[in-house]
């Protein structure tokens, strides 16, 4: 029995872009308060269902933590997924490196993963080479359009996921 590949969702920026503009989607659940995000408003519905057909086990990788299963997954009509628990007071990271790959590391426990986030870089890359043992993808998606055609490909291809005529 093959195990799906983690795939952990950073929310602004891949989910939420900063580029996109436009009104609420009419087949939103209702409005959240004042006090949420406005730029919920840029989410795509669409990419819920392009996530949901990839081969990989989805998992919240953002600093919405819960408020990503209550205001994000419905927008985008997917189930509640699990949160990466971040650390609390623990050191920082090595300087350069995201305050996110450890975690992700660690909750990936050597299980094959892609990361889609807008803030990874040449730094976080070497060091999960260096202290993961599984397959890791760490795909930094462009905030200003946020998750495109060609990530989706990306993302599919790493799978080993065939696309198009044998």
């Amino acid at each position: 029995m093959t195990i799906a590949p983690l795939l952990f969702l950073d929310v602004d920026g891949p989910l939420i872009p900063f580029g996109a503009s436009g009104g609420a989607h009419p087949t939103y659940p209702p409005a959240p308060p004042a006090s949420v995000s406005p730029l919920l408003a840029r989410l795509d519905p669409a990419q819920g269902l392009r996530l949901a057909a990839l081969p990989y086990a989805l998992v919240w990788a953002t600093t919405w933590e819960e408020d990503a299963n209550t205001w994000i997954a419905p927008r985008l009509g997917l189930p509640a997924l699990p949160l990466v628990p971040w650390p609390g007071e623990e050191p920082g990271p090595a300087p350069g490196l995201h305050w996110k790959t450890t975690a992700l590391v660690a909750y990936a426990a050597g299980r094959p993963f892609a990361w889609v986030d807008d803030e990874i870089g040449a730094d976080d890359r070497a060091w999960v080479a260096a202290h993961h043992p599984g397959r890791a993808l760490l795909h930094r998606v462009d905030p200003r359009r946020g998750l495109t055609a060609t990530d989706y490909g990306t993302l599919t291809a790493w799978a080993g996921i065939p696309t198009g005529p044998a």
